[in-house]
């Protein structure tokens, strides 16, 4: 395990990749490529540089699921429902043109009786009470679930110092 002025070695990167998406920390060191990876996965863990560059990824990747999911209520609150309706009073089959309808909206589609279809939408209202509350976690600052994800991190830190001692 290279320390080259406190940066990381490609292996060293590609452990806490594998590990910030796993969370196991043994399957992270055999695919990343180190020998006994029982004992590399808990000595890596044990390593302040270590633990930084995988809360800088966990950090990274809630902040991108958290955009994500902002963007799928935004979706929600204020897309169209206009190609559902269409759907609803073309004669043509789901199947046969799927591809080119926007039905995020769409929660459920039935069909019912013979010729008839119900569409179901997801509430909007309901999305943009999400709304809000992400913007009042970002007024706040941190969500309670990055909290405990860096609690976490540091508990899986002082376990892995226990091991070792």
């Amino acid at each position: 395990m290279s320390r080259k002025n406190g940066k990381l070695s490609l292996r060293e990167k590609r452990f806490c990749e594998l590990y910030a998406a796993s969370g196991d920390p043994v399957r992270a060191a055999a695919a990343a490529g180190y020998e006994a990876p029982e004992k590399a996965g808990n000595v890596l863990l044990s390593r302040d540089e270590i633990n930084s560059e995988i809360g800088r990824l966990y950090e990274k990747r809630f902040r991108n699921a958290r955009q994500r999911a902002y963007a799928g209520y935004e979706k929600i609150a204020f897309g169209s429902v206009n190609d559902a309706v269409r759907l609803l009073f073309e004669n043509e089959s789901f199947s046969e043109n799927g591809g080119s309808y926007d039905l995020f909206n769409v929660a459920e589609i039935k069909r019912p009786k013979e010729g008839a279809m119900e569409i179901k939408f997801f509430d909007r209202l309901k999305a943009l009470e999400k709304l809000e509350q992400y913007d009042r976690e970002d007024e706040k600052g941190s969500s309670d679930f990055y909290k405990a994800l860096v609690g976490g991190i540091q508990n899986l830190k002082s376990e892995s110092g226990d091991k070792e001692e």
